[in-house]
């Protein structure tokens, strides 16, 4: 069995571990990074990734039945469901590929297997319930990341029951779906399948969907998905599953009402939790908290020289959190100079769904339980030539200030593009900026972005377009 000392080891591959393995080479350090399965982790090879692929498809589908309202004409427009699949788990190994080779470029040493702790200063890899090597090192990240939470009695069977593995590569394309769990897990998979054509029902135990995102904006996002047919239910407390040969039987109450549905398949997407199991955290002083570890403002545990990042290491479940972390952990391990804490009001999250929703900072609730008083900017997608000439006319966006200051609390935003449009504001609180120099930035025309001005312009009674 090979032994072997690095300056630093990092177990899991994903998007917070390749990077601490990257930055931690960068700056000198000899470096190993264990990783079991897929370099790139969930995000890259079940995630983030193939879900934004499989939503391209339907968009691109989408787009073509309505070619008409370009003046165009696309004569009986139809899908082929295993192509969808296949483009996306191409394009998931493609980039794994490509994590392989950014690993060797930096001169990463990559342990094909299973890593766990056998103390503070050591790892043991195995592969196949053998030993293969045993690592000796001063620092050690955990970036094993977290899976799909399981209820009792409703586990994924690969059949009628999915997590989002399951969702990503179907046996077959259901004609209707269930999703429990109205996140951006779920809410992505159901715009998926409902723009497909499947018959989609999404159920949410609390009183409405997308519970992270400003009341408004879910409020908003809510009505345009059942526009498009997508069938929403609140305050439902989920019951049985009962298994048929070819579909799945769910009870659930609203209320004191009793309901029951019958579907093809029942996709799971109530959360998530840390994968801290067979990890070694036994052998050390390292604590956990509900699943995940316990760490500090420098991702640094209870036992020296063991960190956690990433999804392990608690919200938001985000894949750029995790690589931020990463970037930050080692180099406060470096002593690099001019190294801060995570701040997560600075984390924009993005929801891929049509239309998109992104968002950072926070909500006007929150904004108001924290005592500020706030002035607040909207702007639609209907004022906005950029987006009546692309014909995505339903969205809005949502700016709050604090009305003393003038700083920048939060931003709010669905419809077409947001995702790539939310950085602006994320560039803007990271600089501290308040609503004069929002004001007084000159944003392009014709664009998209330039609805975000006109939202900071609304909060001061200044909107010019609306």
């Amino acid at each position: 069995m090979l032994e072997q000392s690095f300056d630093i080891i990092v177990i899991g591959g994903g998007p917070g571990g390749y990077v601490a393995a990257i930055r931690a080479s960068q700056l000198g350090l000899k470096t190993a990074l264990i990783e079991k399965q897929h370099l790139g982790g969930i995000c890259l090879n079940w995630g983030c990734i193939p879900t934004k692929a499989l939503l391209r498809s339907a968009e691109v589908y989408h787009l073509m039945k309505h070619a008409d309202d370009f003046g165009l004409a696309a004569d009986n427009v139809r899908f082929d469901f295993d192509k969808i699949i296949k483009r996306s788990r191409g394009i998931a190994n493609q980039l794994s590929g490509g994590i392989a080779h950014l690993m060797k470029k930096n001169k990463v040493t990559v342990f094909d297997g299973h890593g766990m702790l056998l103390g503070k200063n050591k790892a043991l890899v195995t592969k196949d319930k053998k030993e293969i090597a045993k690592l000796s090192s001063k620092h050690i990240i955990l970036a094993t990341g977290a899976r799909a939470r399981v209820l009792a009695g409703k586990e994924p069977d690969g059949d009628l029951i999915w997590s989002y593995k399951e969702a990503l590569s179907p046996k077959k394309m259901p004609k209707s779906l269930l999703v429990v769990g109205s996140g951006a897990i779920g809410i992505e998979f159901a715009s998926f399948y409902n723009t497909l054509g499947t018959e989609v029902t999404v159920v949410e135990a609390i009183d409405r969907i997308l519970p992270a995102e400003d009341a408004e904006i879910s409020a908003f996002a809510q009505k345009q998905f059942e526009k498009q047919g997508i069938k929403i239910i609140t305050n439902a407390e989920l019951g049985d599953f009962k298994k048929n040969k070819n579909s799945v039987t769910v009870s659930f109450k609203t209320g004191k009402e009793k309901h029951e549905i019958t579907v093809d398949a029942v996709i799971m997407a109530v959360g998530i939790v840390g994968n801290i199991e067979d990890i070694g955290l036994e052998n050390t002083k390292v604590k956990t908290d509900r699943t995940h570890v316990v760490v500090n403002e420098w991702s640094e545990t209870d036992e020296k020289g063991i960190y956690a990042i990433g999804d392990l290491a608690g919200s938001p479940w985000l894949a750029h959190k995790a690589s931020h972390e990463a970037i930050i952990c080692v180099e406060k391990i470096t002593g690099q100079k001019d190294v801060h804490p995570l701040d997560t009001s600075l984390i924009a999250g993005c929801t891929y769904c049509m239309p998109q929703i992104a968002s950072i900072g926070l909500t006007e609730a929150v904004a108001k339980e924290k005592g500020y008083q706030v002035k607040i900017g909207r702007f639609p997608f209907m004022g906005n030539g950029k987006a009546i000439a692309l014909g995505e006319t339903e969205g809005m966006v949502k700016t709050i200030f604090d009305a003393k200051t003038g700083e920048l609390l939060g931003a709010h935003m669905v419809g077409a593009e947001v995702t790539e449009l939310i950085n602006g504001f994320g560039i803007a609180k990271t600089l501290e900026t308040t609503e004069a120099e929002l004001i007084h930035t000159i944003f392009p025309h014709p664009t998209l972005s330039e609805m975000m001005h006109e939202s900071v312009l609304d909060a001061y009674d200044r909107v010019l377009h609306f």
